[in-house]
């Protein structure tokens, strides 16, 4: 396999402009460095919205998209490379698009028979007093509050008080749009990282996270120190090997390819909730993935292959 790319130009696809630019830049360079450690021919590509002449300009046959966030995570990328004939990482346009809106991915999910939480969706053209008291009685209290389609726990927060409830859905539809409220379960916060596709598809050991702030946020996702890392969680094999299996079957019924990360929150430490899926997982010093594939004796160098071998099938179809 790894001498199926030893002829091939790889492009790194990062940063771009959303709330996850910074990250992504992180995740890229990593990947970036490993390639060149391996002996690739490899460059850079930071998103902008002539991608396809600097695809044409850095003569790039295949491109390891990590370009967390919007236009790189949400189907936008994946279709302009798929119309230039260009191969790429990971899931293409439709598990994209989905597993970007987190609301319709619940739903899908939720008629799949996966646990999620109950939720309640803030539409652009609802009354807001009337989505404060809908919300409230649907969801209850405690409830998080999350966008739509952002990740990295951007504009994501815990409520518990209905005074401030407008005033704090009025600044998220102001910022995100669409958003939602879901019930926020006491519990163990997990994640499981899952690669490859279809049959093939695997998970990786499941990793517990132990944040140091209220909850899994933006800080305690990418500051060092901030977050305890947990593997395999403090569970019992059988919970472990049912959020495994339900990873995978996340993973494919969005349509995942490749690679994915399904984060959980387990109830009573026996009853898993999937929160959400996420098609391009960071791959920074101190994210969730690189550490459960060092569980089971994956370097980082052999993850990012895992992962660039995922190109291949849209080589054979191009």
């Amino acid at each position: 396999m790894k001498d199926f790319f030893r002829n091939k130009r790889i492009g790194v696809l990062m940063g771009g402009w959303s709330s996850e630019r910074k990250i992504s830049l992180l995740s890229g360079r990593n990947i970036l460095a490993s390639l060149k450690r391996q002996g690739y021919d490899v460059v850079s590509i930071d998103m902008n919205r002539d991608l396809a002449s600097i695809i044409a300009k850095k003569k790039v046959d295949v491109v390891f998209n990590i370009l967390h966030g919007k236009p790189g995570e949400d189907g936008t990328v994946q279709g302009m490379l798929d119309l230039l004939g260009v191969p790429y990482t990971g899931s293409g346009l439709l598990a994209s698009a989905i597993a970007m809106n987190k609301i319709m991915t619940k739903r899908i999910l939720l008629r799949e028979g996966i646990l999620t939480p109950h939720f309640f969706v803030i539409e652009e053209w609802m009354e807001i007093d009337e989505a404060v008291q809908q919300a409230i009685k649907t969801v209850g209290f405690p409830l998080f509050m999350k966008p739509a389609e952002e990740g990295s726990s951007v504009g994501a927060r815990i409520l518990t008080d209905e005074e401030e409830m407008r005033e704090l859905f009025l600044e998220e539809r102001k910022t995100f749009g669409t958003f939602f409220v879901e019930q926020h379960i006491d519990g163990m916060i997990l994640t499981c990282g899952v690669l490859n596709s279809g049959k093939d598809a695997y998970a990786l050991p499941t990793l517990e996270l132990v944040p140091k702030n209220k909850f899994y946020d933006y800080e305690a996702k990418y500051t060092k120190g901030m977050t305890e890392f947990i593997i395999p969680a403090r569970l019992s094999k059988n919970v472990i090997k049912h959020i495994e299996l339900m990873a995978v079957e996340t993973h494919r019924i969005i349509g995942c390819s490749g690679f994915s990360r399904v984060d959980y929150v387990v109830k009573d430490n026996e009853i898993p909730y999937v929160l959400e899926i996420n098609t391009i997982p960071g791959m920074t010093e101190i994210s969730d993935l690189p550490a459960e594939a060092g569980k089971i004796g994956m370097s980082y160098d052999e993850l990012v292959m895992e992962i660039l071998k995922s190109s291949i099938p849209r080589f054979l179809s191009t």
